[in-house]
């Protein structure tokens, strides 16, 4: 597989890019950001964190707004951002919801028509994207660690959770921790994956550790001023199951912060910091 560079930037004297590749898995053309810190010049292989957007969003919203690239070129971290879903005039989508199709791909292997053609997000995400990664930058990728934004943190929590040996780490922005229960989750995965509920606990991090996924901890930083907090996100289901599950879940309840890259931005260095010391330990 080849990769496009669509953009390249100097930026605490690493790179930040922005590159372009066919994908197998959606059948579209995808763009993701790599930022790779200064470190990376050594030819070492550098420990990677995954940073999962939320509705609506692209690569573009954290690699503008999240402010991780300074922590990155101290600490040595790659950060990878992905986009949200695949996009192209032949993808399905419904242009009337901001919540579901593009921008909205949940990070789920859709199996339902017709988005099972292209919205193959869980895959790309965990095997398909990693590959080309290993192969074209200095990655180490026996040390991988994850984070996310509300659908893109549901979306780190169930990929660590189904792959508790790849991530050495996993950390959310206000996620959906149980889409099954709340309407976003119910809308995406009842077209995405059908009408039968039993199939979507495989992509619910509440639903898969009541099933006996585990990791050994997890960080979580939830504003109080969020306007999705009691609907959508709901973070007490998290902690009950952690609970239950005897995972060690820091959930921290930031006042007065809300849903935006405002909040993201605020604690981006905690969880970076975070990550690094299970990567590097």
């Amino acid at each position: 597989m080849t990769l496009e560079t669509l953009s390249s930037a100097k930026s605490f004297g690493g790179t930040q890019a922005v590159y372009r590749h066919g994908s197998r898995e959606t059948k579209t053309d995808m763009v993701f950001s790599v930022y790779l810190p200064p470190q990376a010049e050594s030819g070492a292989r550098l420990p990677v964190v995954w940073y999962l957007s939320g509705l609506t969003c692209t690569h573009a919203n954290v690699t503008e707004k999240g402010g991780y690239q300074r922590v990155c070129a101290e600490l040595g971290l790659i950060f990878i951002a992905p986009d949200t879903s695949p996009r192209g005039d032949g993808v399905p989508d419904d242009e009337d919801a901001y919540d579901f199709g593009k921008g909205a791909g949940f990070y789920v292997d859709a199996a339902a028509e017709p988005f099972s053609e292209n919205y193959r997000m869980y895959s790309y995400i965990t095997s398909e994207l990693p590959k080309l990664i290993e192969e074209h930058l200095p990655a180490d990728m026996a040390r991988q660690s994850i984070t996310g934004h509300s659908m893109g943190g549901h979306g780190a929590l169930t990929a660590a959770l189904k792959n508790p040996d790849r991530f050495r780490s996993v950390s959310a922005f206000a996620p959906i921790v149980a889409p099954s229960q709340v309407p976003w989750g119910q809308k995406a995965f009842g077209r995405y994956l059908g009408e039968e509920r039993s199939a979507w606990r495989a992509y619910d991090a509440v639903a898969l550790i009541e099933d006996g996924a585990r990791v050994p901890e997890i960080l979580v930083d939830q504003g109080t001023s969020d306007s999705f907090l009691e609907r959508e996100l709901k973070p007490e289901l998290l902690e009950a199951a952690c609970r239950g599950a005897s995972i060690d879940l820091t959930l921290r309840m930031q006042q007065g912060y809300d849903h935006s890259y405002y909040f993201i931005s605020t604690f981006m260095e905690d969880h970076l910091r975070w990550h690094a010391g299970r990567l590097f330990a």
